[in-house]
């Protein structure tokens, strides 16, 4: 599969979520002295859930490649090999992505336009988080305890982070942003309507 040497149609959604992987927690390389690259997500052994979507979506963009999975500590590696990995994911190249130009192809800006929630839910569950927060208040001389959801995402690169702050104006969510103690920026989305419609098209991983 390549839509760029064989003119082959993408399974968009899945493209979509799974570019979203691939920013976030995703890496690609090329074995020395082979051909091919590999693909390769890190997924949390607490979500054995997010394994199999993410298994699926590469299944869904690669059909005609196996996915398979390697254990690491309190991990796994999601991967798939393919000789087109850099056709699809033209934003590989040496060294780390906070380092690099992060710039979407035409092509893909397209995807991601007509499949926005695809990119955001692979990058909320790769470098985000869904957490419930909680304050207390004094109602009638009672505490009272609160809790609420919100959605933050993490990352180092100032171009995925605009990329993704693009693409949740795109979808009416309200967001603000933070120096976080990595380096990185860290976006939250706290408002309850926001989170809601998160919650909606995403959800947390399982």
């Amino acid at each position: 599969m390549c839509p760029t040497h064989y003119g082959d149609q993408l399974n968009e959604p899945a493209y979509s979520y799974l570019l979203g992987l691939y920013l976030g927690d995703g890496h690609i390389l090329q074995p020395k002295g082979r051909r091919y690259f590999h693909l390769a997500v890190t997924c949390d052994d607490k979500w054995p859930g997010h394994m199999d979507t993410v298994e699926q979506a590469m299944r869904d963009v690669l059909p005609t490649n196996s996915p398979f999975r390697v254990r690491r500590t309190g991990c796994h590696d999601v991967k798939i090999y393919s000789q087109h990995l850099p056709c699809l994911f033209p934003q590989h190249g040496p060294g780390k992505k906070h380092e690099r130009p992060i710039i979407l192809e035409p092509w893909q800006q397209t995807i991601v336009d007509a499949h926005p929630w695809g990119l955001l839910r692979g990058l909320l569950h790769s470098d985000g988080c869904r957490i419930i927060n909680w304050t207390s208040k004094t109602v009638n001389g009672v505490p009272k305890r609160y809790e609420y959801p919100r959605y933050f995402f993490t990352n180092k690169s100032s171009d995925i982070i605009g990329l993704f702050t693009r693409t949740l104006d795109a979808v009416g969510i309200r967001w603000k942003a933070a120096r976080h103690q990595n380096g990185g920026t860290n976006i939250s989305i706290a408002r309850a309507p926001d989170v809601a419609l998160l919650d909606r098209h995403i959800g947390p991983k399982h």
